[in-house]
């Protein structure tokens, strides 16, 4: 066999053992360590990148952000910030019909712009409103439905660890990812409380009322929301504002969590340690995921799958949209048996060089050309420039053509096609990125193994698995259109970097 059909055949060895329940990091690290001695003939070569591959791999800095934000979330639990952020939404949603839900919603989006992982957002916000839920009256597979699916905005609402490592693996700005997310996560939030509506009218019997509270309730409750709103405006305004790096910017999140968990008493000696150990434990899953899929992917490489399935699918001549829509298709399919990070580990450094190596159009060089020089011409005509030379400017941006290096000499720009080409690269990069992470998202929530629908299944043993998955569908139906929309309109996600540019 040629390196390259190892390479092909190492992908159903991977399956099966992950299928057989051997834990994902271990799969790929067996996988690729027995795929590199066998391409090379021997183990002197795969045990010299056991050497080398863990110490990259576990010393880069990058990395140390993830205990930051797992520590920050834990924290953040232990200072009473999630029933805080759901009395607050309580306060101004419980009285409406299927408010008390769309609360649990804006809980969760609040709690997930202080903790990066999606199942940790999902087990705590339901020990905190899955009693309310029940206590006025709604069905349980509403409730565990709602709950199971506002677990998702923790990853996908800024901070993120999954984006983090999706930016470790793609060699992109952490900070510009998590401000491409923000319209995405607002508008699943947005999305999810239009599902909640729609639900409780087609289903009345499914959600009970509650008396409104009082406003001064009201505002009381939303006053002992402001640690979450200074945690989240320090630490993400920071990093935007330069003030300090992601990974520093996690570091003063963990510690300011902290604080304010130790002065509302939730954090002590005992609280403390136990925090370390939760998070010691949940980093090391992800550190050795991260080694085994860097090992496998390292092996990709050496037979060069990824680079051979990206030339083959540009030579088909497909469109990159139907490429990207087929690319969705599957992580929508397969997000269902596996957890976001793994498959983002297991699939980025195969499909990233199929979808980087497709032209989208998302910029083109006359229209930077003609931004830039009507920045320019805003200001004033520039001195020396002629009547002539001005109209030529004006008449070549209104064709809509590009501009000659006389044009842009006189207006003192330089705008070219590699840079260009350069600025639509990161654009791809990211948008790509944001949209992985919501398709593979939704899989925590889409039946029959969705992993957020089992986390919130095991807190109400009295509601049947059957009835989630019904009512799971309208928030998997919303998620779907969110998906369609920021493909068609790739504007809504780079909308916060075009203008940080």
């Amino acid at each position: 066999m040629t390196a390259l059909e190892i390479g092909i055949a190492s992908f159903p060895v991977l399956m099966l053992l992950i299928f057989l329940r051997v834990p994902i990091g271990l799969s790929m690290f067996l996988v690729g360590l027995g795929g590199l001695i066998w391409v090379t003939d021997g183990t002197q070569v795969a045990f010299g990148r056991l050497k080398s591959e863990t110490y990259t791999t576990f010393s880069s800095y990058s990395l140390t952000i993830v205990p930051m934000f797992l520590l920050m979330g834990h924290f953040a639990t232990l200072g009473g910030m999630s029933t805080a952020l759901f009395k607050a939404a309580e306060g101004f949603l419980g009285h409406r019909k299927g408010g008390v839900a769309m609360a649990s919603i804006g809980a969760c989006a609040g709690f997930g712009a202080i903790c990066g992982s999606s199942l940790a957002t999902a087990a705590t916000m339901g020990r905190v409103a899955l009693p309310e839920l029940k206590q006025y009256g709604y069905a349980g597979g509403f409730s565990t439905a709602t709950l199971a699916a506002g677990g998702t905005l923790g990853i996908l609402i800024p901070p993120s660890v999954v984006l983090v490592i999706y930016a470790i693996l793609t060699e992109q700005n952490i900070a510009k990812l998590f401000l491409s997310a923000f319209i995405p996560g607002l508008l699943a939030a947005l999305g999810y409380v239009i599902a909640i509506s729609i639900y409780v009218r087609l289903f009345p019997e499914s959600a009970g009322t509650r008396p409104p509270v009082p406003w001064a309730e009201r505002f009381a409750a939303l006053f002992h929301v402001w640690p979450v709103l200074l945690v989240f405006g320090l630490v993400v305004g920071g990093i935007y504002l330069g003030w300090f790096t992601p990974t520093e910017g996690a570091a003063v999140g963990a510690f300011g969590t902290g604080l304010i968990a130790w002065m509302n008493g939730g954090l002590n000696r005992e609280t403390l340690g136990e925090s370390f150990m939760v998070t010691a434990r949940s980093t090391a899953m992800i550190f050795f995921i991260v080694l085994g899929a860097g090992f496998y992917n390292g092996f990709l490489a050496l037979t060069k799958v990824p680079q051979e399935l990206a030339d083959f699918v540009v030579s088909q001549g497909l469109s990159p949209w139907v490429v990207l829509t087929l690319i969705l298709a599957f992580y929508l399919v397969f997000g269902c048996l596996m957890d976001s990070l793994s498959m983002i580990l297991l699939t980025i450094p195969i499909f990233f060089p199929v979808i980087s190596a497709m032209d989208f159009g998302l910029l083109s060089l006359p229209a930077m050309q003609a931004d830039a020089a009507m920045e320019v011409l805003k200001a004033g005509v520039p001195e020396g420039m002629g009547t002539e030379m001005l109209a030529s400017i004006k008449d070549a941006i209104a064709a809509g053509a590009e501009l000659t290096r006389e044009q842009m000499k006189e207006l003192g720009i330089r705008v070219t096609e590699g840079r260009v080409n350069r600025i639509e690269a990161e654009y791809v990069a990211i948008w790509f990125g944001v949209l992985v992470l919501i398709v593979v998202e939704v899989g925590l929530i889409t039946p029959p193994v969705g992993m957020n629908l089992f986390i919130i299944n095991a807190m109400d043993r009295k509601t049947k698995m059957i009835d989630t998955y019904k009512a799971v569908m309208f928030f998997v139906a919303s998620d779907i259109i969110r998906v369609i929309i920021l493909v068609a309109f790739p504007v809504i996600t780079l909308l916060p970097l075009m203008l940080t540019q």
